[in-house]
């Protein structure tokens, strides 16, 4: 964070972080409580170190940190991630359309387990499939890396399909309530009309909204293309979860908090992760550049029992990324050379 965002963003919190001296003692001002709990974030040092750089109380510290968290995700979420209306899911679908080639993409959708420690009493929920304790933070990203939609602090021992179906995005998507734009044709083609659609891994169900790769049984060139390039969307959102976590370090490491207070961490942690990139974006070039290149394996997937209408949009992108209007000159290459 450059030193014109740092104060860009205490003076959008100054209100918040300002308290009132008493005549027992003065009151932590606000330049310091933000930037302790940006240290915490930043760095994941532990309160008790934090303690020996600040010269404040763990106990402080802990309050400070969980308060400052709150107030960043309620007055900045609105600024940074506002609830998308039709004319933002157009512009997210021509940002994918012009920096990944896959048109009528609303997103791409990824799950992210967080490492905590074990909560008292929490039986095996935490628990998930990594053999560690963790909660999902689900989140959809545009193709500038920024959440757009963000469900966080359901148990690590979930799916991700059924993470989404019990969120609230996922209850909005299935009841048409996400004010998605009406379908409308691929660019160049003259075929039917297409819905807009999200991209995700295989962890997620096919739906004629939400897109995941072809099984790996019986893969022809085909297949092989259309998973490619659903897969070049879909980095998108695991280069998002890259950024956040290698700008924000509080997620390489377990998390000693209480189950709320790892949620409000998360929720401020996204929130300054869209602050970022709006106002600091060229410092992430670097680091985009190696996640980007980072060789990704698009065939391994698992099988599902998808529908009929999922799989008759399905059919409709992989016929068009083969078609000439929707073909891109490497495709060829990139599937052929396992990329």
């Amino acid at each position: 964070m450059s030193v014109e965002s740092f104060d860009r963003l205490l003076a959008s919190l100054r209100p918040y972080l300002t308290y009132q001296d008493t005549n027992m003692r003065r009151c932590i001002g606000p330049e310091e409580r933000l930037i302790v709990t940006l240290r915490f974030l930043a760095t994941g040092n532990s309160f008790a170190s934090l303690h020996y750089e600040f010269l404040l109380g763990v106990s402080t510290i802990s309050g400070i940190v969980s308060q400052t968290c709150k107030i960043i995700w309620i007055h900045l979420r609105d600024a940074v991630m506002p609830t998308p209306k039709a004319k933002d899911w157009l512009r997210i679908a021509e940002g994918f359309q012009n920096s990944v080639q896959f048109p009528n993409c609303l997103g791409a959708l990824d799950g992210k387990h967080i490492r905590v420690k074990k909560p008292a009493h929490s039986g095996s929920r935490y628990f998930n499939y990594k053999q560690y304790f963790s909660v999902v933070l689900l989140a959809l990203a545009d193709s500038n890396y920024r959440f757009v939609i963000v469900d966080n602090g359901v148990y690590g021992s979930r799916s991700d399909a059924r993470i989404l179906c019990a969120s609230r995005m996922g209850e909005r998507l299935r009841a048409n309530q996400l004010a998605l734009t009406e379908p409308r044709t691929l660019p160049g083609s003259a075929g039917p009309l297409v819905p807009f659609v999200i991209v995700a891994d295989e962890g997620f169900a096919l739906s004629p909204n939400l897109m995941r790769p072809f099984p790996r049984r019986d893969l022809d060139n085909r297949k092989r293309i259309f998973n490619y390039r659903l897969t070049r969307a879909r980095r998108c959102v695991e280069c998002a979860f890259g950024i956040l976590s290698a700008k924000w370090r509080v997620f390489m490491s377990s998390m000693q908090m209480d189950p709320e207070n790892v949620t409000l961490v998360i929720q401020a942690c996204v929130v300054l992760h869209n602050f970022t990139r709006i106002h600091d974006a060229p410092l992430d070039a670097e680091l985009i550049q190696n996640l980007t290149t980072t060789p990704v394996n698009f065939e391994q997937v698992r099988h599902g029992r998808p529908g009929t209408a999922g799989l008759a949009v399905r059919k409709r992108y992989a016929d068009y990324f083969c078609s000439p209007e929707g073909a891109l000159s490497w495709q060829m290459d990139a599937i052929q050379g396992g990329r």
